[in-house]
């Protein structure tokens, strides 16, 4: 994984497991070892999920650079479907505070979403190689050009 995607992917989880960890403290408050469950439950989730998802971005992009963009909307949309089929598989559940659960994923997950934007802005990623060597023969030529 390249150095500007670790960084991201950094920039995002340390955020998320913070809030985790807040969620976690205030779901226990409010609704005892099973809201602490249900938090904990989330925040892994939304945590494995995304970073998985940067993972398999970085797969996908690194031979093809180019498909960056319809990469990185199929990634997000299979994240977004695997959590809505979990949410639908533990609609039910009495194991843990389903509350907790979703309010601790929905937070988790735009905490994600926004620091993993952040990063994105801030990582200085080239627009073209600069190592590439220049060609005299590849410049557009000034003649004709009015002034």
């Amino acid at each position: 994984m390249p150095s500007n995607d670790a960084r991201i992917l950094r920039g995002a989880a340390i955020p998320t497991a913070v809030a985790g960890i807040i969620a976690m403290v205030i779901s226990f408050a409010v609704a005892g070892g099973k809201g602490l469950l249900g938090a904990l439950f989330g925040t892994l989730l939304v945590m494995a999920f995304f970073s998985s998802g940067q993972v398999a971005l970085d797969r996908l992009t690194r031979s093809n650079p180019h498909i960056m963009m319809a990469a990185a909307l199929l990634v997000y949309t299979t994240q977004i479907l695997l959590v809505g089929i979990v949410l639908a598989v533990f609609k039910n559940t009495e194991l843990f505070n389903r509350q907790a659960f979703a309010f601790t994923l929905l937070g988790c997950a735009l905490i994600w979403t926004g620091f993993q934007v952040r990063g994105a802005l801030k990582a200085k990623t080239f627009y073209v190689n600069p190592d590439a060597s220049e060609n005299k023969a590849d410049k557009p030529s000034d003649k004709g050009r009015q002034q």
